[in-house]
């Protein structure tokens, strides 16, 4: 089976109003005529709305970094899934390194907003991945195994398969570290495999995995060429135009 890639721009808590739309627009513009990649872009969360709006008709997805499990309520300075499908969003960042260790979300949230995102017709893109004391005590298969566990308890075959799967080793998100394209293939085998354990062959063939950490354009090409590499969600160079276009026409 072919899995078409899946190019998403992670912008975390970067850019204003003004860059944020510059830089949906100059996207926008670069995309026309692609079709055989999909494309993402997950501005901050004030800023979802404007840029939905610049990318309404175009070929590029607009999708939230986070959001909250509980449909509405007293929950102060959250924001419900729902309310991302409304303003335009397809896709929902789940489970980032940086919700989990800077942030301090357990699995067991996560899997909370999985099920929401699932039911609100949010496609989730959940992220697993291992510290580097981690990877360097030979425990990585085992930490995303147990995140992939955790975050997904209860998730149907038929829901896996809306879901893509991140893989972002924390060792080489921001650090200019990148794990080797064969390091990468390793990793996203394992998970695969895994699917294919809890649920069947059909659904581990189905489900996107994208990697995560340092990825540009000077090395996407050897990591995207890799079998079970489906894509990848990228950081720093999804800021600029020419950076993120250099990763998704030179796969």
């Amino acid at each position: 089976m072919t899995r078409k890639l899946f190019i998403a721009g992670n912008w975390k808590m970067n850019l204003d109003l003004a860059s944020a739309t510059a830089l949906a627009e100059g996207l926008k513009k670069a995309m026309q005529g692609i079709q055989d990649v999909d494309v993402a872009v997950c501005p901050p969360n004030v800023y979802l709305h404007a840029v939905a709006t610049v990318l309404e008709g175009s070929n590029i997805a607009v999708g939230a970094q986070n959001a909250y499990f509980e449909k509405e309520g007293a929950f102060t300075g959250e924001t419900g899934m729902r309310m991302l499908k409304d303003v335009g969003c397809r896709y929902v960042i789940l489970g980032h390194s940086e919700r989990r260790h800077i942030l301090h979300e357990s699995s067991e949230l996560i899997n909370l907003k999985v099920h929401a995102a699932l039911e609100a017709g949010l496609i989730p893109i959940l992220c697993v991945g291992e510290l580097l004391a981690e990877r360097e005590a030979g425990t990585t298969d085992l930490v995303n195994r147990r995140q992939f566990e955790g975050s997904l308890s209860g998730v149907s075959a038929d829901e896996m398969k809306k879901i893509v799967i991140a893989y972002e080793p924390v060792w080489a998100i921001g650090t200019g570290k990148v794990a080797t394209p064969e390091q990468a293939e390793e990793v996203h085998a394992a998970l695969r495999a895994l699917i294919a354990e809890r649920y069947n062959a059909e659904v581990a063939e189905t489900v996107r995995i994208q990697y995560g950490g340092s990825v540009k354009a000077e090395n996407s090409r050897d990591i995207l060429s890799k079998p079970n590499v489906d894509g990848a969600l990228v950081g720093g160079a999804s800021l600029k135009v020419d950076s993120f276009m250099g990763i998704i026409n030179g796969r």
